[in-house]
C-alpha cells in the first residue's frame, strides 16, 4: 500500500510539473522510480535466500541459479530503463534498451540451454 500511495502522489506531482517544467517532471519520475525500486529490493533479498537454499537442497550447481538470477535482474533493469525513456518521450531509445537487454539475456541463457540439452540427451536411450 505504501508503494501504491507513493506512486500515486508522485504521479499527481509529475502531471502538475509536466505542464510547467517538463525537465523537473522527468527527474521526479526517475527519482520516484528509483525509490520504488529500492523499496522492493529489501524483500527480494529474502526470496533470493530461499531460492539459494532450495538450490543447495536439490544438489544443483549454484552457477546455474546465479545465471538465472542475472537474467531476471537484466529483465527488470532493462524494463525500468526503457520505461524511464518512454516517460521522457524517447521511445526509440527505449526500444534500443529493450533490444540490448534481450541480447544480454540470450547470451546468458546459452549455458542453461546447453545444460538442459545435455540432460535430455542423457535421458534418451542410445
Amino acid at each position: 500500500m505504501q508503494i501504491v500511495g507513493f506512486g500515486f502522489i508522485a504521479t499527481v506531482l509529475i502531471v502538475i510539473l509536466r505542464q510547467q517544467r517538463k525537465e523537473l517532471a522527468i527527474l521526479l519520475s526517475m527519482g520516484a522510480g528509483i525509490m520504488i525500486f529500492l523499496k522492493v529490493i529489501e524483500p527480494l533479498h529474502s526470496i533470493l535466500t530461499v531460492l539459494e537454499e532450495l538450490t543447495v537442497q536439490a544438489n544443483l550447481d549454484l552457477a546455474y541459479m546465479d545465471t538465472l538470477l542475472k537474467i531476471v535482474g537484466i529483465a527488470y533493469i532493462t524494463e525500468f530503463g526503457a520505461q524511464v525513456c518512454n516517460d521522457a518521450g524517447e521511445g526509440t531509445i527505449a526500444k534500443k534498451i529493450e533490444l540490448a537487454g534481450k541480447i544480454a539475456i540470450m547470451l546468458l541463457a546459452v549455458p542453461l540451454v546447453l545444460m538442459i540439452l545435455e540432460t535430455v540427451l542423457t535421458l534418451l536411450p542410445s
